[in-house]
């Protein structure tokens, strides 16, 4: 995909993905899913546009693999409740969109996946505060 003058630059990009999945908390975790399906699914929209149908494929499969194996996976559907068992159909409705995308060259399709993806990952960053909290009131209680 890159020529040999971005073998570089790949390299450091990587390493600086390995380095902040290494150090995240669980819930910068989920921000990083979000955003790595999010950058799959604008990149498949620019080969959908440029006619790269193999490309297209390939980003396609990977905003779906980070989906359901990712997101999907890390619900945890007997603690979480109704709310946990919503975002697990919504993520099977998103795979399921994704692939149609794929076979009927929808850029509308890919559009409305990733509006779910955004609107998903802006309420997750939005109880970081909260969880920044939750986090720290044990450590709180065991200084007492």
């Amino acid at each position: 995909m890159f020529s040999q003058g971005h073998a570089g630059a790949n390299a450091y990009a990587r390493v600086g993905i390995e380095t902040s999945v290494m150090g995240a908390s669980p819930h910068r975790l989920i921000v990083l899913l979000y955003q790595g399906a999010r950058q799959a699914i604008a990149q498949s929209r620019m080969h959908l546009q440029q006619g790269n149908v193999a490309e297209r494929g390939m980003a396609i499969s990977k905003a779906i693999r980070i989906i359901e194996s990712g997101l999907q996976q890390s619900l945890n559907l007997e603690v979480g409740g109704e709310i946990a068992e919503r975002l697990n159909a919504l993520y099977d409705y998103m795979a399921r969109r994704l692939l149609q995308a794929n076979i009927n060259q929808s850029e509308a399709m890919l559009v409305e996946v990733d509006r779910l993806l955004a609107t998903l990952e802006e309420a997750w960053i939005g109880i970081a505060p909260e969880i920044a909290r939750m986090a720290a009131q044990p450590a709180a209680e065991s200084l007492r």
